[in-house]
């Protein structure tokens, strides 16, 4: 296993040959919670683990029309974040634009 990155939890969060940091936790009572956990794989790749939970509504209806923004949403996200990982390394962040 390869030394741990300044980032990794270390401890029994190594496993396996990956290397997993302490997650990020943002909860929003009565809405949902997140977890972002950054983790370097066996083969060195480094991907961002996410965990999401989301409170449904009561009504079946409502909630399948939250289910379907929810997976709508999330595809938005994956293609933003499949672009931002497909840039070139320029060592300048571009945050987000005004």
């Amino acid at each position: 296993m390869s030394p741990h990155p300044s980032w990794c939890a270390g401890g029994h969060r190594c496993a396996l040959g990956e290397h997993r940091a302490d997650p990020v936790i943002v909860a929003l009572p009565g809405l949902g919670r997140v977890a972002l956990t950054r983790v370097r794989a066996a083969d060195g790749r480094e991907h961002a683990e996410v965990r999401l939970t989301v409170a449904l509504a009561a009504a079946e209806p409502h909630a399948r029309r939250q289910l379907l923004a929810l997976t709508n949403h999330l595809t938005h996200v994956l293609q933003l974040a499949t672009r931002a990982s497909a840039r070139p390394a320029t060592g300048v962040h571009d945050g987000p634009s005004a």
